[in-house]
């Protein structure tokens, strides 16, 4: 089974960065797609951005568009989620999370992806 592990969240000021990282036990290049997704207090969850490994841009939210940013890293078999110009409003818990490639129709559906990492808090204060 994939295991996911999610880190680098902390508390920002408004209009500052953060880098989050996602480290997988397989990597994207083994037919999994990874996606980021966040969870506010009282709100479903949803999708912010995610990567096929059958190449491609990374999907985005349209609320992070031009603001965030995903890459991988084959090496070290990671994704990161460059977070920059953020708001109040990105304040969640964010969770990386994998399904195969070939099971996915919605790449920012949550409900299609079967495995999941731990959240990490990320803070954004105005």
């Amino acid at each position: 089974d994939v295991q996911l592990q999610a880190s680098g969240g902390g508390l920002v000021q408004a209009g500052g960065s953060l880098r989050l990282s996602c480290a997988a036990s397989e990597w994207i290049d083994d037919d999994y797609a990874i996606g980021w997704f966040r969870q506010a207090p009282g709100k479903e969850r949803e999708g912010v951005s995610s990567i096929s490994s059958y190449g491609g841009m990374p999907y985005y939210a349209d609320s992070v568009k031009g603001r965030f940013a995903m890459a991988g890293d084959t090496a070290k078999k990671t994704v990161y989620l460059q977070m920059n110009s953020l708001k109040p409003e990105d304040t969640a818990v964010y969770y990386c999370a994998a399904v195969l490639d070939e099971e996915l129709n919605n790449p920012l559906a949550a409900s299609e992806y079967d495995y999941w990492g731990q959240g990490t808090q990320v803070t954004v204060s105005s």
